[in-house]
């Protein structure tokens, strides 16, 4: 399967998208996590791998993939970008972070200032998510950037199933309406992890978000939040995070 993780800035997307790709790597499947936000610095860290060079350089960097999309606006080609279909083995090593089962690869960063937007990371995530295909023990894991831009930009056409991170604040609380509906414009199923929600936080997200749709509660974890702050590889088995991955296991077969 390949999962898209999403929701507000700072809500946990990272963290989870860490939690549950280690979850399924113990589980033995082959995991690959797609750093699709160009903002994180530190999703690497939590999963204990090197963060690899940006995959936009495999296409001559941004500026050159960029007049790529240009031309294909001007012209009305469509922009192709692989003449192969890929399996997870198949991405070049020096573009992919591994340990054992569990992958790593970032689409692009932004990395000096004035350098532009970053269009070309999003037409190349949604590229890349199309042409991989995965096999029955393999599962693709991708964190994106904060709020709803990578919809914008079809990356969830490659995607299978959609999870939506949201902390209890208003601005998670209207971000999920209008997430559902691009969702369901998408064809694509959404569910929703509640992060940090206790007490009365959590009984009104019960109460405004479906509950039929909801996979699980977070609390706070504090070994995740230390780790996290030192920037240190997550060493956490969550009951929570156990559920969500059999779910999706139960979801795949």
């Amino acid at each position: 399967m390949k999962i898209l993780i999403c929701g507000k800035g700072g809500c946990g997307k990272s963290t989870l998208t860490a939690l549950l790709a280690q979850s399924m790597a113990r589980r033995g499947c082959n995991v690959l996590v797609v750093d699709n936000d160009e903002s994180n610095f530190g999703l690497h860290r939590q999963l204990g791998l090197e963060l690899p060079q940006d995959f936009l350089n495999y296409f001559g960097g941004k500026k050159e993939l960029g007049e790529k999309m240009r031309k294909s606006f001007s012209t009305g080609e469509t922009v192709r970008l692989f003449e192969n279909r890929w399996e997870i083995p198949d991405i070049p090593e020096e573009y992919v972070s591994v340990k054992g089962n569990l992958s790593l690869m970032a689409v692009g960063k932004i990395h000096d200032f004035g350098e532009g937007c970053a269009c070309p990371m999003g037409v190349l995530a949604k590229h890349l998510l199309k042409n991989i295909d995965v096999h029955d023990n393999d599962f693709v894991f991708v964190d994106t950037e904060a709020g709803i831009e990578h919809f914008g930009r079809g990356v969830e056409e490659g995607c299978n199933t959609l999870l939506m991170v949201i902390d209890p604040s208003y601005e998670s609380i209207r971000l999920s309406e209008k997430i559902s509906s691009l969702a369901n414009v998408a064809g694509k199923d959404l569910y929703y992890i509640l992060n940090k929600a206790e007490g009365e936080s959590k009984a009104i997200l019960y109460e405004k978000v479906p509950e039929n749709r909801i996979l699980a509660t977070l609390p706070i974890m504090e070994s995740v939040f230390r780790a996290g702050l030192l920037g240190n590889k997550f060493n956490v088995e969550s009951e929570e995070i156990e559920s969500i991955a059999s779910f999706l296991m139960n979801l795949k077969d």
